[in-house]
């Protein structure tokens, strides 16, 4: 059935309706706020989404019809991934009446901002947090304040304004929840069930209508550049001046943020964030929780989606190695045609994957591990919070009564130019004993199954080791045998 197409692009900013008739592909939302909309308050640091200076609240409505405000990169959020949103910037935070936000005074009163340039940032993802949870822990407002770098004022100043915002007023008096009815009306409204069409040829910037709109449109447009999240799209553009166009956003695909667990499978559209995911992947894989936490910081993970970093086919993407192990499935779908394969056949070889022209990651299956499974994941970065992967491992094992390995699954990312199985050891550990003779042994097959590179994370050798090593901490963990010496010394590998 055609749909209706509409050639402007509609949202809310602060408190005010905006239709947009002429916008680029790849124009980020912090541009246009500082440039078209002298909002200076926003700022650009690294425009990569690392620094958090460029912090803005995006509010969207979930498939339930709430309204859910989330801190997000606008350095790498494009415009065409606002249509039916509403954008929170620092400016409308403070109340007509010129006394200061109950944020915003705390970090005054506690001294947490001295050039003020990361303040902003900060301010916003506090606020966020704020209205969700007005009395958060420690451990709230450190992963909150995740992707918010400071360099001249430190952190305890900030920590000490963020304990103390609720006692400057409550969340009941403040605009974005006493008006989140009428919101929630207006946000519906601007949902009119078009699709959004600006520009022609390969200026066009394309919001569909909905799911079957778009596989008609890839169809149609197979060198279209889709994008989700754009946390990793976004630095194309920023950072290596790419031409993405034409592009599609899918951001707001009701269909793609499906999230279900049945007959032991937890499916993920390829829609749903990081954020959206991780309760869930928790609460069925736990070791999958921790992982998500390392990704990004907050306002990354409010925007990238597990089936775009599965789908842009990175050979240090995070999510792959682990899913890998699990024996993960994908749906793919090309017009009304689905398939299903397994992650692993996927990746093929480095920026190619087994996916047609026109065709797109429309889902993933994650097999939840039986009882008797032994699961681990480890990620290795020069620092703890670092999104740069040197390398990935992700370990699934099934032992025997007697301690015979009968089933190990192994997989690496950073080792490879794609995300990969270590078929030769996995070979060498089937039918053995799990024991670290035997272990150590197979450590010595990695060389049959990767050939890892220099590059500004690691060297190879770093690589190689760190792999050998990731495997004994598994069988140690698993065995409990591992001295917390032990654990400290594999994951310093």
């Amino acid at each position: 059935m055609p749909v209706t197409i509409r050639s402007e692009l509609r949202f809310i900013l602060n408190g005010q309706d905006v239709a947009l008739h002429d916008v680029a592909p790849d124009q980020t939302l912090l541009d246009w706020l500082r440039l078209s909309r002298s909002l200076k308050g926003t700022k650009e640091g690294c425009a990569e989404g690392d620094c958090g200076a460029c912090t803005v609240l995006v509010g969207r409505l979930t498939p339930s019809g709430r309204l859910v405000y989330e801190g997000v990169n606008s350095c790498i959020r494009f415009l065409g991934s606002l249509d039916g949103c509403h954008v929170v910037t620092i400016e409308h935070l403070a109340p007509s009446d010129n006394h200061l936000h109950p944020v915003q005074q705390a970090m005054v009163d506690f001294h947490g901002s001295q050039c003020g340039f990361c303040t902003p940032g900060f301010v916003m993802s506090l606020y966020g947090l704020w209205m969700q949870t007005p009395n958060p822990t420690d451990q709230q407002i450190e992963t909150a304040l995740q992707g918010n770098l400071c360099r001249c004022t430190g952190y305890e100043p900030i920590l000490r304004a963020a304990r103390s915002i609720s006692s400057y007023g409550g969340t009941q008096n403040d605009p974005l929840l006493v008006e989140r009815e009428t919101m929630i009306a207006r946000l519906k409204a601007l949902h009119d069930g078009a699709r959004v069409e600006i520009g022609e040829g390969r200026g066009r910037l394309v919001v569909p209508a909905n799911l079957d709109d778009f596989a008609l449109f890839l169809e149609a447009t197979p060198t279209a550049t889709v994008v989700a999240g754009s946390t990793d799209v976004g630095l194309w553009v920023t950072k290596h001046m790419r031409d993405i166009t034409p592009v599609v956003f899918i951001a707001g695909l009701q269909e793609l943020k499906s999230l279900t667990v049945k007959d032991g499978t937890i499916s993920i559209g390829a829609g749903v964030t990081y954020s959206e995911a991780i309760e869930t992947v928790s609460q069925h894989i736990p070791e999958l929780g921790p992982l998500i936490a390392r990704i990004g910081g907050q306002q990354v993970r409010n925007m990238g989606t597990i089936g775009g970093n599965i789908a842009n086919g990175s050979p240090i993407g995070d999510t792959p190695p682990a899913l890998i192990a699990l024996g993960a499935s994908l749906t793919l779908r090309k017009g009304a045609i689905r398939r299903t394969i397994a992650l692993g056949d996927f990746f093929i070889a480095y920026g190619k994957q087994d996916r047609q022209a026109g065709e797109f990651v429309e889902a993933v299956h994650i097999p939840i591990p039986a009882s008797g499974e032994k699961f681990a994941v480890y990620k290795v970065t020069k620092r703890r919070d670092e999104d740069i992967t040197a390398t990935l491992g992700a370990f699934r094992v099934t032992l025997a009564d007697d301690g015979t390995v009968t089933e190990i699954h192994i997989a690496y990312g950073g080792m490879a130019a794609t995300p990969k199985r270590a078929f030769a050891v996995e070979k060498a550990l089937l039918g053995q004993s799990w024991s670290e003779e035997t272990v150590e042994v197979a450590m010595e097959k990695y060389a049959e199954d990767y050939s890892p590179l220099t590059d500004m994370r690691a060297t190879a050798d770093y690589r190689a080791l760190a792999a050998k090593n990731l495997l004994l901490r598994f069988y140690l963990e698993t065995t409990s045998h591992a001295t917390p010496a032990q654990v400290s010394r594999y994951e310093a590998a």
